[in-house]
């Protein structure tokens, strides 16, 4: 049996928190930031979770990563 390569793009997009977490970069920061309030960009800057309903998914990409 072949072992189970992971998603190399998604992990380097994303880390693990010593909780088990999923850190991740948001969306909507990539152009058109003129356009975006200063307290839009802000917010966006900061680091989002994966949420529970996408877990699964992720960590199946990941699999050696996250449980």
């Amino acid at each position: 049996m072949p072992k189970m390569k992971s998603s190399r793009t998604l992990a380097k997009r994303i880390k693990i928190t010593g909780t088990g977490k999923i850190k991740r970069k948001h969306a909507y920061m990539g152009h058109f930031a003129p356009n975006k309030t200063h307290k839009q960009k802000k917010h966006l800057a900061k680091a989002g979770f994966v949420s529970k309903a996408n877990m699964p998914g992720i960590s199946q990409m990941i699999d050696y990563k996250a449980k």
